[in-house]
């Protein structure tokens, strides 16, 4: 079994670029054609420069096969459930709270970041680091997007709660909370819902071309908590026959 984990090698042929690497090579790994057109900027690719016009799409990313084109795209799992938190009534001090399944966090401030909204949540004891992602924000003007993944993905899971009676000052401070995003299964029909494997190197590709080649790796360990799109192993019930993929 291979030891997979993300590594950059520095040389001109490679300018750098990140790969899955392993101490015994990469050869578990076939090459395919991806479909560009099912990436998404930000997500799945950095959009090229003016001094590195190409797009580039990120090493690691979990693959699925479309049944018509026989091309590979990124694999459409089961969905995160995301949720809302907004602060409202223009507090100028104080702390809310926010209740998950049971477990409350400590007071978080009228005008908290995003990075101390998702402090809060991970010191819950039912939210491990990288089981949630917390963008938006600050508070009070804008909301903040809560995200659970790790764990939690692919899962509907209970909506949080809030208490704002640690807010002061403004007009009647509240908190509310709403559920944008159920968490479930996955909704792709056209073969993504099924996983065949994991991109090994990024791939470059011209923006406005519809193709790029790429190296499937099929065989091998990887550390799921470091791709770079949420993944979870143990929401997979289902493989591309030939595929052998130890997860940590």
């Amino acid at each position: 079994m291979n030891d997979f984990q993300p590594m950059t090698v520095s040389e001109e042929a490679t300018a750098d670029r990140p790969w899955l690497a392993s101490l015994v090579g990469t050869n578990d790994t076939n090459t395919i054609l991806l479909d560009t057109t099912k990436f998404t900027a930000g997500v799945h690719y950095e959009a090229g420069t003016l001094l590195q016009p190409r797009n580039v799409i990120k090493s690691g990313i979990p693959l699925g096969r479309v049944t018509a084109s026989g091309l590979y795209a990124p694999y459409a799992g089961p969905t995160s459930e995301v949720q809302t938190v907004t602060v409202t009534g223009t507090p100028t001090g104080g702390t809310y709270t926010l209740t998950f399944s049971g477990q409350t966090t400590a007071g978080i401030a009228y005008n908290a970041s995003a990075a101390q909204v998702k402090t809060a949540l991970e010191a819950l004891s039912n939210i491990a680091p990288g089981d949630v992602t917390v963008t938006g924000g600050p508070h009070p003007g804008t909301a903040m997007v809560v995200a659970f993944v790790g764990q939690y993905l692919g899962d509907d899971v209970s909506q949080m709660t809030a208490s704002a009676a640690g807010l002061t000052g403004g007009t009647s401070p509240a908190v509310t909370v709403a559920t944008t995003t159920a968490g479930g299964a996955a909704t792709a029909t056209d073969g993504t819902e099924v996983l065949h494997g994991f991109l090994c190197t990024e791939s470059l590709f011209t923006p406005g071309s519809t193709k790029t080649s790429g190296a499937l790796l099929w065989f091998g360990e990887v550390y799921a908590s470091l791709c770079p799109v949420p993944f979870d192993p143990t929401d997979v019930t289902s493989v591309a026959p030939g595929v052998n993929i130890h997860y940590r």
